[in-house]
């Protein structure tokens, strides 16, 4: 499986930022599994990060991809951010959206749906600045490394965060569980770890182009994030799958684990 799997110079060279951004995150087309999924990241994110949820000042996101949905609910929280990605497209979307550039990807319905979590659904393009302020840099990541975001050295976060992009870095249950602890070591002890994994799914279409996932249960996940050193304080399955897959029992899990202070 491993010498299938589709490695950093096949999605350098195919991932397409825009055709992602229009598969999976044409929120306003009205309802789709796709739409579902965001919907339920944006839900349990605003529980994660929302009045009495994780504080801090420092957060790592791992693999943003060309999204920006994922920290809408952290930047309340946290004033320092810091988005990633292993591809040249995705950090160049990501940074057109926060230039304003024109032909950057238009989150209004995301937004709109995250401040509606909020009691704030008139707020959306206040969110949208707080966001842009509160991003302070863009960065290349591969979670395979002992050092995700090397060369770059940050100080220890209070929180890294990663959405739907593990298993996709990963060729195996093995390597994620050595990305897990990778991304343990860029977290302050004490600091948590809040991440959403498909389940069962072994590839996922962008465009014309099929990339590898590593297919992983629920039980596999938990026992990889507990053994990487941290405590599971939340944890949440959606049965939502993708339109785009043919995998009959896939869904999400979500999880927000504390990484432990000792050892």
């Amino acid at each position: 499986m491993e010498g299938s799997f589709t490695g950093g110079d096949v999605y350098q060279k195919h991932f397409l930022s825009r055709d992602y951004l229009a598969t999976y995150y044409s929120f306003e087309d009205g309802p789709s599994p796709e739409t579902e999924m965001i919907k339920f990241n944006l839900e349990c994110l605003h529980k994660t990060f929302g009045p009495g949820g994780l504080r801090g000042n420092t957060l790592i996101d791992i693999g943003s991809g060309p999204t920006i949905y994922q920290v809408l609910a952290a930047c309340e929280a946290f004033a320092d951010i810091t988005l990633s990605d292993f591809t040249d497209r995705n950090r160049e979307e990501l940074e057109k959206w926060l230039r304003k550039e024109p032909g950057a990807h238009d989150w209004t319905s995301v937004l709109k749906f995250a401040c509606e979590l909020e009691g704030n659904s008139g707020g959306w393009q206040e969110k949208a600045e707080k966001l842009r302020a509160r991003v302070k840099r863009v960065l290349k990541c591969d979670a395979n490394l002992s050092n995700p975001l090397a060369p770059v050295v940050l100080p220890p976060a209070d929180c890294v965060l990663t959405l739907l992009a593990m298993e996709c870095a990963c060729c195996s249950l093995d390597a994620y569980r050595a990305a897990l602890r990778n991304l343990a070591s860029l977290l302050k002890p004490g600091g948590h770890l809040v991440t959403t994994v498909t389940l069962n799914i072994s590839s996922y279409m962008v465009g014309k182009f099929k990339f590898s996932c590593v297919s992983m249960r629920k039980e596999e996940v938990e026992q990889a994030v507990l053994d990487a050193g941290f405590d599971i304080q939340r944890l949440l399955h959606s049965p939502h799958n993708y339109s785009t897959t043919n995998a009959p029992n896939n869904g999400m899990c979500f999880i927000v684990a504390r990484k432990r202070s000792g050892p």
